[in-house]
């Protein structure tokens, strides 16, 4: 009784209703799905954690040679990056890097990379507690409006996003190419070069996994082979005819991959492998020793007012008077007004211009020791979510301290430790 109802349920599911239920179940999947998929207009690096973009790769001196480009034109990311000398246990240190850019999809192609003068076409390493300047290189492809960033991958450790700026690329994609001169001289195209094969070759495996699913599809359908192995004959699902279907099959995919690996070794016969090997022994930036040291003594962040003030020891060492400038953390720049008093160049979003205080703002004399509390204040700090470091397991946060002279010398110091969250503003530190 139970083989005849299973035999008179197959009868009744037809080839043509499966289709039309696949064919229903595609139309409802796309309908649901195209009004989410808008384009992206940033990277989500506010999702990463604050201890994250904090305490590993401090950005500065970041510049974009042009925010509106035509396409085919180039431009160049450039700037220098401090690895933070209290690297997170969590994430894995930089002994394996990548320098990239963050975009929404190759809106701008990667046409070089640099960390000082050393090309940089794969993986690096870096030491903690050094500076690095590095460039990139990259030519407008797509039209539109993107923010773009510097971006540095870490194995083991994801990648760490730095400042992003909007660059708008005005004209027609299709306008773009991409020449290369080969070594033995000839020069190709590398947007299209290829690209006919490329298709040939998607298609033609694309055919052949399609042809395989329909023939075990349409045989007898997925709902009916459930049915008989609910029914115990799942051992009849496969006879003579499916082995002999499936042995030919096989031969015919490994004799297509043999003919066509004949084929492209005979077209190419010199080939290079992928460039995945690793760069050591790039130098750091030869700058000389900061003259001003900076000792950490404690501090607090309060979260209602947006507030963070730490506590350090200053001594100056150097021949002039120097005052408190910049503090930069996570890509956002925090300006002193009574230093800075004309704007910089620089992304509005990360810019806090009047960010900055400190409790003596009287110049450090040259020999000087002070003790100064040091007041970062300012929304973006909490729109940048930042602030997050008050929830993190050890509330630490880290940056850079700017300290200039009468004649416009610039001094870097780097500043972290754990600072004491604070929920009721005007608590005492």
């Amino acid at each position: 009784m139970k083989s005849l109802n299973i035999q008179s349920l197959a009868r009744c599911v037809t080839a043509r209703a499966v289709r039309l239920w696949i064919f229903g179940l595609a139309v409802a999947g796309a309908i649901t799905t195209l009004p989410a998929a808008t384009p992206a207009a940033a990277h989500g690096e506010r999702s990463q954690q604050a201890f994250l973009r904090m305490r590993t790769l401090n950005w500065y001196d970041v510049k974009w040679s042009k925010t509106e480009l035509n396409v085919n034109d180039e431009m160049e990311l450039t700037g220098k990056v401090h690895v933070f000398s209290g690297w997170p246990q969590a994430v894995a240190k930089p002994g394996e890097s990548f320098l990239n850019v963050g975009e929404p999809g190759p809106v701008l192609i990667r046409k070089s990379a640099y960390v000082g003068e050393v090309p940089v076409p794969r993986t690096f390493s870096m030491d903690v507690g050094k500076d690095y300047e590095y460039k990139i290189v990259l030519k407008a492809r797509r039209q539109g409006r993107y923010h773009v960033h510097v971006q540095i991958n870490v194995k083991d450790g994801g990648p760490i996003v730095g400042p992003g700026q909007w660059i708008t690329i005005k004209g027609d994609m299709k306008d773009f190419t991409n020449p290369v001169t080969l070594l033995e001289g000839s020069t190709i195209d590398l947007e299209t070069y290829g690209i006919t094969w490329t298709y040939i070759y998607h298609f033609f495996w694309m055919a052949a996994a399609t042809a395989w699913i329909l023939y075990w599809f349409m045989t007898k359908g997925i709902i009916v082979r459930y049915w008989q192995v609910k029914a115990g004959k799942g051992a009849e699902l496969i006879g003579q005819d499916e082995k002999r279907i499936g042995a030919i099959t096989l031969a015919a995919v490994l004799l297509a991959v043999v003919v066509f690996y004949a084929a492209a070794n005979k077209e190419f016969p010199r080939t290079l492998p992928m460039q995945a090997g690793l760069l050591t022994g790039i130098s750091p930036i030869d700058e000389p020793r900061s003259t001003v040291a900076v000792q950490f003594k404690g501090g607090s962040y309060t979260v209602p007012g947006r507030e963070l003030r730490i506590r350090v020891k200053v001594a100056n060492n150097g021949k002039e008077p120097v005052r408190l400038g910049e503090f930069t953390s996570a890509g956002l720049r925090f300006l002193n007004p009574e230093i800075f008093t004309t704007r910089p160049d620089f992304p509005d979003y990360l810019l806090a211009d009047r960010g900055l205080s400190v409790s003596d703002p009287n110049p450090i004399a040259p020999g000087e020791t002070r003790d100064l509390e040091v007041i970062v204040q300012d929304a973006r700090f909490d729109i940048e979510r930042l602030s997050d470091l008050a929830y993190d397991t050890d509330s630490q946060f880290g940056g850079l301290l700017f300290f200039f002279s009468p004649s416009g010398e610039r001094q870097k110091a780097e500043v972290g430790g754990p600072v004491i969250p604070r929920f009721q503003a005007g608590a005492a530190l």
